[in-house]
This record gives C-alpha cells, structure tokens and sequence, in this order.
C-alpha cells in the first residue's frame, strides 16, 4: 500500500506512505493514486482532500531515483505521462484539494502540490525545482503552474537558479497561504479544507473550472467562461436550498444536486 487513506466525513486524509523513501514518488504510488482519483469521482458526500506525507522529513522528494535508474526510455516516458495525468487528475477533481506540505517537496513533489488548490507548509519544510541542475527541467506541470501560481519573474527565479526556498519565503511569494508550527500542519489543513467542504458541491467545482479554465484567456472570453459555470449553478437544488437557510437564519444542508 502506497497511500494511507483516512475517512474524515466530507473531508479525507490521504497520506503517502513511503517516508523511508522520503515519500517520493514511484510506479506503484502513482498507480495508487490513479486509483483513489477514480474512486472519488462519483462520491458525492466527499467535499474535500488534504494530501501530505508520512513522517517529518518529507513531503515528497520527488521521483524514486533507485527505481528510475532500472526503468527503460520506454518505461521513462509511460511513468512520466502517468504523473501528468495523474496531477491533472488532482487539478480537475470536483473535490478541493489541500496539501498539508510537512517537509521537503522538491521536483516532482513541489509539482504534486502545485497540482493541489491550496497549499500549507509546516515551519521548516523546504520547496524547490531542482531539475535543471539534474539535466532536465521541471516536467510534471513545474514549469507552467509555478508561473501561474507566483508570477513568471519569481518561477523564473526558482527553476533556474534551481534554489530552495523555506516556509517564510514561500508565503511571502504565494506558493503556500498559509503556514502551520510544528504539530500544528495537519490540524490547520483540516480547519482549511472543512472551510471549503462546508460549501456547496456544485459551486466548488464550477469556482475550480471558473478560476483555472479562465486565467490564460483574454478578459472578455474569461468572463464569458466564468459565466458558463456560474449558469450550471442556478440550476442546482443547492442554490434553492442556501436562499432558503439564510432566510430561516440556519446552515444550509447542501447534496451536491
């Protein structure tokens, strides 16, 4: 088993089971999470995923470099497409993702948080591309959601100076919104992503499509995206359902329908 799964009502806990090995990331894990990313996709009552690491260390310290170097070219390029995918997967889930950074995320585990809504970093967890020092670049999204998450003058900064960057700094520039104490990680991921699970389903999603479909487009094309997906909510049973909870002065009991 590469991942731990924890059942947290609308919220879950998914945690990668691999600190030997710093929690990075292998076939198996990957596979695993393939998995799990099925699974949730018709589970109506999960709202929420708060995806971190095994342990203090790490994170994810990126690709399992002892099982890289037994893989062929051929089975390089089907694990990397397989990443992709599966951070795709993260990014376009209905649920929110949330990921509780509780040490080194640094190449493919940076990217894997990145892949993540919102991000949250224990007090000394360390973050970083590091791949063009290694002969590569960053080719699990790094090089195209770092931009979009800090800007392209501080990725730029990052993926080529190949540095790493602490708590502090990473709040500062964006890359995580918050940053937790020791002992404290796990506990603020949850407080954050129980904010997020008590709205509305349908509206969770159509914010993630609205936010991550519309940022490359021009002004008025963006707008007119966002209006698609505010549209697919009027038509949910939720929307009656907030209106009339505010009205009676009470927590609205949303479906998901």
């Amino acid at each position: 088993m590469e991942w731990i799964v924890e059942d947290r009502g609308a919220v879950e806990v998914w945690t990668i089971d691999g600190e030997s090995r710093r929690n990075s990331l292998s076939r198996a894990m990957i596979r695993e999470l393939q998995e799990h990313l099925k699974t949730i996709q018709s589970r109506r009552g999960l709202r929420a995923v708060v995806l971190t690491g095994k342990g203090h260390k790490a994170f994810c310290a990126g690709a399992d470099l002892k099982e890289r170097a037994t893989m062929s070219q051929e089975d390089v390029h089907a694990f990397h497409q397989a990443l992709r995918d599966s951070f795709r997967g993260i990014e376009t889930a209905a649920q929110v993702f949330v990921a509780a950074v509780n040490g080194a995320a640094l190449g493919g585990g940076l990217e894997l948080a990145l892949a993540c809504d919102l991000r949250v970093a224990v007090e000394g967890a360390e973050m970083g591309l590091p791949e063009v020092a290694l002969g590569i670049i960053p080719g699990g999204g790094g090089t195209q959601r770092l931009p979009r998450a800090i800007g392209v003058a501080r990725a730029k900064d990052l993926v080529l100076t190949a540095r790493r960057v602490g708590a502090a700094e990473a709040l500062a520039m964006g890359l995580v919104s918050r940053v937790a104490a020791p002992g404290r990680l796990l506990e603020e991921a949850l407080e954050l992503a129980g904010q997020a699970a008590a709205n509305a389903p349908v509206s969770l999603r159509q914010a993630k499509r609205a936010i991550d479909g519309g940022f490359h487009l021009p002004l008025e094309e963006a707008l007119a995206f966002e209006n698609r997906m505010y549209q697919d909510c009027l038509k949910t049973k939720d929307r009656v359902e907030a209106l009339r909870a505010f009205a009676e002065k009470r927590k609205p009991n949303f479906t998901g329908e």
